[in-house]
């Protein structure tokens, strides 16, 4: 696939390692001033010298998508100096993966591509990314996190050898640096190790110097400059960390999942009730300043790469799904009951897929929703195949429901004002649970819910 990585530090390097390795087409994005302290084990180096070569991996800088392509047909890895990451509408990657670790995130949204990954903190799967992956050294190091954030930043480094913040060197002054110590020199604590600012800096501890800034550049007072490791292996310096290669596996097994599953389900968006209880159309009612059925189209539109169907006879809805570039399906006859949506949208997605493996149905009445709840359902139907998935809380059933295909039959003989749940009453052995807030699963179905 093709893949745009925001950042080309060291983590990123180690990211991109892991899938260049597999295959994958990748674009490393960088700012201007690259301030990686890993540098001779990061591809942004190439920013300042043409080309970096990290293990058996080359950067190259390019400054064009044009460039970009030819570095790939060659085989390497493309670096652009392009902080927001405006290649991306000519490459229209598959996959984004803000690498930036600027432990906040800086402007990717959850629709800049089909599937979009954020790395550490900062980032919220299911809102502004797909999944995260977590940074911080430890238990948990290399998670790909479906539902929720990375843990926040603590602020102290990762513990190495016993030594945290002692590994940080740090600029003693604002103004331009000038190494006194190389990459790969041991050093003594004490030792003045740089100069910033006209200010010496000295070494927290002993070791080797496994990082430290090009000189010449401008830094603030404080800033992380270099870092010293006990361990005083010297291949450490120059190679990919252990650490950078975790974060980088979490990051290929999302991006594997994603290629694995993308094309063999199909979404549909039931929108085409009567609201009789409601009064009149509820899909059209304000909520918090938005038409109710936006809040579920935006929603599908996080998930670019499995078509979405939006069954409706409503005017406003269509003419939102067809800017969404969703596909609309016609039912000017909603008073036929459930089934009849329901048949409808099997048979598009069908039509038009013959070989979909299953198909999620959501609802439009319910705003609150979480993205991330609908990933979990894809992520659960594809490792259980042949079942039934529904989200539920605490045993109670409720949407979205993804079938697979060998009950695609069972909803098209549907009639009435039946949907599927008539189907799963008899099939409970067939049907496995999602876990969801119960305020996500919440229903509009009187005027009064909008209140609640």
């Amino acid at each position: 696939m093709k893949i745009l990585i925001k950042g080309a530090g060291d983590l990123a390097t180690g990211i991109a390692s892991r899938l260049y390795h597999s295959g994958h087409q990748i674009i490393m994005t960088e700012i201007a001033v690259p301030l990686t302290v890993r540098r001779m084990a990061a591809l942004s180096r190439a920013v300042y010298e043409g080309t970096a070569v990290v293990e058996d991996m080359k950067g190259v800088l390019v400054h064009s998508e044009k460039e970009a392509k030819d570095i790939l047909a060659d085989g390497d890895i493309a670096v652009i100096v392009d902080a927001d990451a405006k290649i991306a509408a000519d490459f229209q990657p598959d996959v984004i993966v803000d690498a930036i670790l600027a432990k906040r995130n800086t402007g990717t949204k959850i629709t800049d591509a089909p599937f979009v990954i954020g790395v550490g903190p900062g980032f919220t799967a299911g809102i502004d990314c797909n999944c995260v992956v977590e940074t911080k050294r430890g238990h948990t190091l290399g998670d790909i996190i479906y539902d929720g954030s990375a843990i926040p930043n603590t602020g102290v480094p990762g513990n190495v050898w016993g030594y945290t913040t002692e590994r940080l060197i740090r600029a003693a002054g604002g103004g331009e640096m000038q190494p006194l110590a190389a990459i790969g020199d041991v050093v003594e604590k004490g030792q003045a190790v740089a100069v910033t600012g006209g200010k010496e800096v000295y070494a927290q501890m002993s070791g080797i110097v496994r990082g430290m800034l090009q000189p010449g550049v401008n830094v603030k007072e404080g800033l992380k400059i270099g870092d010293i490791d006990a361990r005083c292996e010297s291949n450490h310096c120059f190679t990919i960390s252990d650490k950078a290669r975790a974060v980088g596996g979490g990051v290929l097994e999302a991006v594997t999942r994603h290629e694995h599953m993308r094309g063999k389900y199909a979404i549909v968006v039931l929108a085409a009730g009567k609201s009789v209880r409601f009064g009149e159309n509820k899909l059209l009612a304000q909520v918090a300043g938005r038409p109710m059925f936006e809040y579920m189209l935006d929603k599908i539109s996080a998930l670019g790469d499995f078509p979405a169907f939006i069954v409706t006879g409503y005017k406003e809805i269509e003419e939102k799904a067809k800017l969404l570039r969703m596909r609309t399906v016609s039912n000017k006859e909603p008073e036929l009951g459930l089934s009849r949506s329901v048949r409808l949208g099997t048979e598009a997605c069908t039509e038009q897929f013959p070989d979909i493996q299953g198909i999620l149905f959501c609802v439009c009445d319910q705003p609150n929703l979480n993205p991330a709840t609908i990933q979990r359902i894809l992520n659960t139907a594809d490792l259980h195949r042949g079942q039934i998935i529904s989200a539920c809380h605490r045993g109670r059933p409720g949407n979205p429901v993804l079938w697979d295909k060998k009950f695609f039959r069972d909803l098209r003989e549907l009639s009435g004002d039946n949907g599927g749940r008539q189907i799963m009453s008899g099939l409970q052995d067939k049907v496995r649970y999602v876990e969801a807030y119960e305020t996500e699963l919440k229903d509009i179905d009187f005027r009064s819910d909008l209140s609640e």
